[in-house]
C-alpha cells in the first residue's frame, strides 16, 4: 500500500495511489498550507520530460484499432474491442512542435480521480513538453518492435519517456491504452472512456485483466506486422524482434501474453503481480526482466521457479510503486517526493532507461550487456535479488 504524500507531491505522485494492487481509489486528506502552496505552483511550473538518450530523433503516429471479432469484455453493449495506440519511432531530423503529452480532457480525468483538480491545472499536465514530433517521416531500415502496457486505471502517457528513450536507441514503440480500463482515455468522435473495468476487477479480482490485455496485444501485433497492416509505417518493423513491458498489472500483462503468443521474444514487469500469468510449463524459454521495489512480492516468488528462460529480479532501493514510469520526474519539477521513496525523479528514469534499454538490447539486438550481469557502481540502487 502507499502511503499519502504531502504538500507540493500531491499534486502528482497522489496518482500513485492509483498503484495496481492498493485497492480502491482513497481519499487524500484535506487541503493544508503546503497543498494551498502547491496549487500555486503548479499554475505556473511548465513540466518537462528529459531528452531521450539514444542518437536518433523521434517520431509519434497515434492509431486507433478496432477488433471486430471481440466484443469489448468489460462493456459488451459498446461493440467492438478498442484500442489507442501511441507508435514512437526513430525519425529523420526536423523541426516543430512536439506530440501534446495526452489531452486536456484526458489530464482533467487523472486530476480529478485524485481530488486534485484544484491543485494543478489540466492544462499543466496536459502541456508535459515531450520530444517527439508527430508524424515525422522514420529513418531508413527495420527496428525491433516493443510494446508498453500501463498500469491499471493509468493512461499509456505515464510510459512516454520510456517510450522515447527507446525509440531514440533504435526501436519502434507501440504504448496502449486498453478501452475501458483507465480513469479518461480520449477516443475518435470526441469520447473519453473511463474505467468501466473498475468496478468488476474490485468484484472478481484483478487477474481478469492480464488475460484480456494479452488478447489486446496479440490483436495490435497481428494489426502492426500482418499483410494489410494499420499503420502507415509498419514497414520499418522487425517482425522478427518483438518484446513488450509493462508497469504494474501491465508487467503482468506481459508475461500472459508471452505465455500466449510464440511471436514475444523477450518481456519485462515493472513492479506488477505476476498472478498466474506465467504458466507451469513456462515461457519456452524466453527471457524474463522482473524489476521493481524492494518490496518481495509473493506472486514473484512463486512465478519465478517457473520463468524458464535468461531471467532477473532487480529490486531498485528506495523505489516506490510509480518510480518506473513518469509521475516521479514530474512531481521532481513541482518540489517534492514522498518522504518514503528518496529516489530522485532524475535517477529513477536514469535507471528505469538504462535496464529496460540494456534488457531489449540483449534479447532483441543481440549486444553484449555487462551491467545486466552483476551490480554497477553506476547504479548502486540497483540490487541482483535472483538471477538465472
Amino acid at each position: 500500500m502507499n502511503r499519502l504524500p504531502r504538500g507540493a507531491t500531491t499534486t502528482l505522485i497522489g496518482l500513485s495511489l492509483l498503484a495496481f494492487g492498493a485497492g480502491p481509489a482513497q481519499a487524500l486528506p484535506a487541503a493544508s498550507a503546503p497543498a494551498a502552496s502547491a496549487s500555486a505552483e503548479g499554475h505556473h511550473v511548465r513540466l518537462a520530460l528529459p531528452r531521450p538518450t539514444g542518437p536518433l530523433p523521434v517520431g509519434r503516429d497515434t492509431l486507433h484499432l478496432v477488433d471486430p471479432g471481440r466484443p469489448d469484455p468489460w462493456v459488451p453493449q459498446a461493440g467492438a474491442r478498442e484500442l489507442m495506440v501511441s507508435l514512437y519511432y526513430p525519425a529523420r531530423p526536423g523541426r516543430g512542435r512536439t506530440a501534446p503529452y495526452m489531452t486536456t480532457a484526458e489530464a482533467r480525468a487523472f486530476l480529478e480521480d485524485r481530488d486534485l483538480a484544484a491543485t494543478v491545472p489540466a492544462e499543466t499536465l496536459g502541456g508535459t513538453r515531450t520530444h517527439a514530433r508527430p508524424g515525422a517521416a522514420p529513418v531508413r531500415g527495420t527496428f525491433p518492435l516493443v510494446v508498453l502496457s500501463p498500469g491499471f486505471t493509468v493512461n499509456r502517457a505515464t510510459l512516454t519517456l520510456l517510450a522515447e528513450d527507446l525509440a531514440s536507441r533504435g526501436y519502434v514503440v507501440a504504448a496502449v491504452d486498453h478501452a475501458h480500463e483507465s480513469v479518461g482515455t480520449a477516443f475518435p468522435g470526441g469520447r473519453l472512456l473511463t474505467c468501466a473495468a473498475c468496478d468488476k476487477v474490485r468484484e472478481a479480482g484483478y487477474g481478469a485483466v492480464p488475460r484480456v490485455r494479452a488478447q489486446d496485444v496479440s490483436f495490435l501485433i497481428d494489426r502492426l506486422t500482418g499483410r494489410h497492416p494499420a499503420w502507415r509505417h509498419a514497414r520499418v518493423i522487425d517482425r522478427t524482434r518483438i518484446g513488450m513491458a509493462g508497469h504494474s498489472v501491465g508487467g503482468a500483462s506481459a508475461a500472459a501474453t508471452m505465455a500466449r503468443d510464440p511471436r514475444l521474444r523477450a518481456g519485462a514487469n515493472l513492479d506488477g503481480g505476476f498472478f498466474d500469468t506465467v504458466p507451469a510449463g513456462g515461457l519456452g524459454g524466453r527471457p524474463f526482466l522482473a524489476m521493481g521495489t524492494e518490496e518481495d512480492q509473493s506472486s514473484w516468488v512463486e512465478s519465478w521457479p517457473r520463468l524458464d528462460g535468461w531471467k532477473r529480479w532487480l529490486k531498485v532501493t528506495g523505489s516506490g510503486h510509480f518510480t518506473f514510469t513518469d509521475v516521479p520526474v514530474l512531481a521532481d519539477q513541482l518540489g517534492l517526493l514522498p518522504p518514503d521513496e528518496p529516489l530522485s525523479g532524475d535517477r529513477s528514469q536514469a535507471i528505469t532507461r538504462r535496464y529496460v534499454a540494456a534488457f531489449f538490447d540483449l534479447h532483441l539486438k543481440g549486444a553484449a550487456q555487462p551491467l545486466l550481469d552483476g551490480p554497477s557502481a553506476e547504479h548502486p540502487e540497483v540490487v541482483f535479488h535472483r538471477s538465472g
